[in-house]
Parts: C-alpha cells; structure tokens; sequence
C-alpha cells in the first residue's frame, strides 16, 4: 500500500512564505498556503485603494514559488520604473484584473495558478477587507500596516494589544486547510503585519489551536528597526504564543549561521537599525528548537522602481535558504 502525501501548510506573508514554498515544492508534499490581506504599502497598496481590491503582492510571490513554468514568472515581477505606473508590478495588475473579470480574487489565484502549473495551493486568509491596529502602552493608537512598520518607536513603548478593524471572518478554505493538515508552518515575515494578523482573522486562531498537526515556527533572520528591536529567538516565540495561546508551537527552526563583514556591511547600509536575531546557545540543546545555518548569502537585489525600497524596514535583502531549510522540514516530517 503506498503513503499518503502528507497535507503541509504554510501561514504567513509574501517573501517568507515564497521561500519555504520554492524549497518545499521539490518534494512530494500536497502544498497549501494561507497568505495574509492587510498589505496597504507599495503597489499592492495603490490598487487596493484604487481599485478596491485585496492586496495582491503577497499571492504573486507565492505564485511564482509554486509556479512550475518558470519561464513565464520573469513577467510576473516585472516593475515599471516611470510614468503613471512607476512602481506598479506587472504580476500585481495581472492578478487584480482577471479578479475582476472572474469575479474575485480566489478564482484569479486559480486561473493564474493553472497557467503556471503551480504545485500547491494558495488561499487567502480572509476574502473581507479589514486593517491592523496597534494599541500602544501609551494608549496611542496606530492603524494600517505601512503605518505601523514605519513607526520607529514599537519596540521601546510596547504593543498592549494587535487587533484587526473590523474583526473578520476567515476563507473557509483556509481553515480547512489547517483542518486537514499533517504539519502547519508559521513562515518567516514582518512580525506584527505578516505574521500575527493571520491569526487574528475569526476562526484562524481556533482550527489553528484544534489541528493535530505538527506545527513548526520559522523564526525570522534579522530584527525589524522600531518593531522587533533586541528581540531574540525566544523573545519571538514569547510573543507569538501569547497571541495564540498556551503553547501550541512544537519546533522552532532559527539561524545561527553569519554572514561576511562585507556582505553584513552592504546589508546594515540599507538596514541601518536591523541586526541578526540572536539565541541562548542553551536552546540548541533543546529538541524543539532547531539551530542551523540556514542563511542563503546570495542578497537579495533591491529593485530601484520599487517605491518601498528606499523606506526602511520594506524591502529585506537577507533571506533564508529554501534547501536548507526544506531539508529540516522534510526530516521533522518523518515518522517518530
């Protein structure tokens, strides 16, 4: 009698989420990815105002993670560098106008996804509009994700409470999809706008919590100026388990490799206020947090029509590696 494909899902945002999935999708697993709606920055942003559609940016990276015509996804990220579109990305007004000629944005997701032959799914958390809400310790209140991450001073006043307005319903999809699953991945992402608001949708929290899936947490490289300032790998987990509730996390994959001084010089010119996450060498001693080097040093390349690069905190250049990190994913799926 053969296996069963194991049900692996991936909840988070864009970039974190897409490089998980291009690790994973070597592998035979049944893929499904939850992708966060509250992006309001950048050209996701722009058309979400505009257009009054979900914010697109995050599905299409996914799409081209997934996405087994490669050949076709050079298109999907190409950036108009002038005119009245400058900044706009090519697969961001593809994905809004089949939604609108199909009616929606699932079955955009759908009809795009069947042209580039993706293996896998990808389901937005929520298909209601809503924003993220930061109540400060000072009781000062912030809204909207651009706002919030260019905020500069979260980290030393404190979040008293994260929250979404209005509270929404989850894609019934989606919390099928945690529902059915073998293992569920927390991608890494921008903590308090990619990460945490997926769990704030109504209905996310709970299947997440009632799922007998292994979950597994992927903590992020680098600290995010004015939002995760000083925080280290447990400091993360700390926080994100107070927003899930008791302790529902079973491994927690974090970095412990480097990169060269040049490299680290070229990336702290751009991110003057990031630094690398830093871990009790303790906890390597602990069978549910994993500590490797799981850095991909080929930097990311900032592209100069994006209008998010040159606001801090935006655009990361440092990334995990999808083979190293599917290569522990795929060793904690095994049978124990």
């Amino acid at each position: 009698m053969s296996k069963r494909i194991k049900n692996i899902v991936v909840i988070g945002g864009g970039i974190g989420s897409s490089v998980v999935l291009s690790g994973l999708k070597k592998y035979p697993f049944n893929l499904s990815s939850i992708i966060t709606m509250f992006d309001n920055g950048g050209s996701s942003g722009k058309l979400r105002k505009e257009l009054d559609v979900l914010p697109c940016g995050d599905i299409r990276q996914c799409l081209v993670a997934l996405a087994n015509k490669s050949n076709l996804t050079k298109f999907l990220h190409y950036r108009f560098g002038k005119g009245t579109l400058k900044g706009h990305n090519l697969g961001n007004l593809l994905i809004a106008g089949v939604g609108q000629m199909a009616g929606s944005l699932e079955r955009a997701v759908d009809i795009i996804g069947k042209l580039l032959n993706t293996k896998g799914r990808i389901i937005p958390v929520t298909l209601n509009n809503a924003e993220i809400e930061v109540l400060l310790n000072n009781k000062k209140r912030i809204k909207g994700e651009e706002n919030i991450i260019n905020y500069g001073y979260l980290s030393k006043i404190g979040i008293k409470k994260l929250f979404l307005n209005p509270q929404i319903k989850a894609n019934p999809k989606a919390v099928s999809a945690i529902k059915n699953a073998d293992f569920i991945i927390i991608a890494p992402g921008k903590f308090y706008t990619s990460i945490l608001p997926n769990f704030l949708v109504k209905g996310i929290k709970t299947a997440f919590r009632s799922s007998r899936a292994k979950k597994i947490f992927i903590c992020n490289l680098m600290t995010q100026g004015g939002n995760t300032d000083n925080f280290g790998v447990q400091d993360f987990l700390i926080v994100l388990e107070k927003y899930l509730g008791g302790n529902p996390v079973d491994y927690v994959i974090f970095n412990t490799g480097k990169l060269s001084k040049p490299l680290f010089k070229k990336v702290k010119k751009f991110f003057p206020k990031g630094d690398f996450i830093k871990y009790d060498k303790n906890l390597l001693k602990n069978k549910k947090f994993i500590g490797a080097d799981i850095l991909d040093r080929r930097l990311q390349p900032l592209n100069p029509s994006d209008i998010l690069v040159k606001k801090e905190n935006r655009r990361t250049m440092v990334l995990h590696d999808p083979n190293k990190l599917a290569k522990i994913i795929v060793n904690l799926c095994k049978p124990r």
